[in-house]
């Protein structure tokens, strides 16, 4: 039987008590159900799309594992299963870079952190995948700050807690993530411009 809308609540109560039961069929539809809303969160924090599934899975075996704490009666089932789902892959994206991090001891520094440039605005008139294909061109450090930050809401506390850097330091990376995606754009536009021309 093919995947039904997400919209269901009835088969997403059943699949998830399924889960709960460890039935390898419902997890397998769940998957099936949330893969592509899990890999549009996880290609942001990922360098290219094999990390992002890579990323995508390890947090759905963490989804399979946690559901028995996942609580729908709170509120309606499809958005706070999103959230939830959200939640447990930009964690497992932090985790990730975590750990490629101990691999090649990157410093994050601190010493310089400036004031929002306007790139932001810039970054507003771009599509989804456009900016997801600039973000994943910044460094491990710039690209998890800038996601946590601008995409996910997190405040530089968080951010320094999560990642175990200095406020200073979360500062600085998201300062310098704008000023390199602001060079991206710069250069984006003039290509644009001489092909116009031509």
């Amino acid at each position: 039987m093919p995947p039904q809308p997400e919209h269901d609540s009835a088969l997403l109560l059943a699949l998830l008590a399924g889960c709960r039961r460890m039935d390898r069929e419902c997890q397998r539809r769940v998957y099936l159900l949330y893969y592509s809303y899990a890999l549009s969160v996880c290609l942001r924090y990922a360098r290219h799309r094999e990390e992002a599934l890579e990323v995508v899975n390890d947090g759905f075996m963490k989804v399979y594992r946690d559901v028995v704490r996942f609580d729908p009666a709170r509120q309606e089932i499809n958005s706070s299963f999103r959230a939830w789902l959200r939640k447990i892959m930009v964690h497992t994206a932090i985790d990730h870079y975590r750990a490629q991090l101990r691999h090649q001891t990157q410093e994050l520094p601190e010493h310089v952190y400036g004031q929002a440039d306007d790139s932001a605005g810039a970054l507003d008139t771009l599509a989804y995948e456009e900016l997801v294909a600039l973000i994943q061109r910044l460094s491990p450090a710039y690209r998890t700050v800038f996601n946590l930050y601008v995409l996910d809401g997190f405040t530089h506390e968080e951010i320094a807690g999560q990642l175990g850097i200095s406020v200073g330091a979360s500062k600085s990376n998201l300062s310098k993530a704008r000023g390199h995606l602001k060079e991206m754009l710069k250069k984006i536009n003039h290509h644009a411009y001489a092909e116009s021309v031509r």
